[in-house]
């Protein structure tokens, strides 16, 4: 398999204030991006500098959108990995996969974001075929994290991190949790979204309960009925 065809290719710019967060998860994300600016500086005094972060928890609440936005702080290309498109029936070809992409990512000093953690984590369980092969599989991913140099960023994200293997979660130096949004972060969420609307466009009935990208996807079809219908009631007069 082609090494380019494994990477999810994704152009989109993101700014930390595109994402919704809880204060304390900006506070963490904005110091993570200082130290890796001030990388060097931080390192001259013997500081470590946390360069492996898992993201965990809910779906659809803006991990994603927290790579994209910490590669562009950083100036820094982002190679996004999905690890459930990447794990074959051949072990080996997934471990070599895996480590030609860690390889480019480090040579490039990238920020390399993998995804879906936990189809790893899953993949140890004794419902598998061949668990040896698959300790295998882990064993490679761990030896890659442990050598990732310091200069790269690791992002890692898992809707279930209750599932990964302890010797994986250990790698990480800071972990920062997604839970779903309260309704008042929501209120917020949707007022953001609908600012760039006709007054009479805003006015939707608001779902709660919600990631916020299923707010996001809910609100848009909502907007685009009710301006769509708008258009129809105006063309037939």
């Amino acid at each position: 398999m082609n090494l380019y065809n494994l990477i999810i290719q994704d152009k989109e710019e993101i700014t930390l204030n595109d994402v919704f967060l809880e204060d304390y998860n900006k506070e963490q994300l904005i110091q993570l991006i200082k130290e890796n600016t001030y990388a060097a500086e931080l390192q001259k005094y013997g500081l470590p500098v946390n360069n492996k972060v898992l993201l965990q928890g809910s779906s659809g609440c803006g991990k994603t959108m927290t790579a994209k936005a910490i590669a562009n702080a950083l100036g820094k290309n982002i190679i996004i990995l999905n690890l459930s498109n990447i794990v074959s029936s051949r072990i080996g070809e997934t471990s070599q996969n895996i480590k030609m992409i860690f390889d480019k990512a480090a040579r490039e000093r990238s920020v390399l974001f993998l995804d879906e953690l936990d189809q790893i984590g899953k993949a140890r369980g004794s419902d598998d075929k061949d668990v040896g092969e698959m300790r295998r599989l882990v064993n490679t991913l761990i030896q890659l994290i442990d050598y990732y140099p310091e200069n790269a960023l690791l992002l890692c994200a898992t809707n279930h991190p209750e599932i990964i293997d302890t010797a994986l979660i250990r790698r990480f130096q800071l972990k920062i949790n997604y839970e779903m949004p309260s309704k008042e972060f929501l209120d917020s969420f949707y007022d953001q979204l609908l600012a760039k609307f006709p007054d009479d466009l805003r006015i939707i009935e608001r779902k709660y309960a919600v990631s916020f990208a299923e707010a996001k996807d809910y609100a848009f079809t909502v907007v685009k009925n009710n301006l769509i219908k708008k258009l129809e009631n105006t063309n037939s007069l």
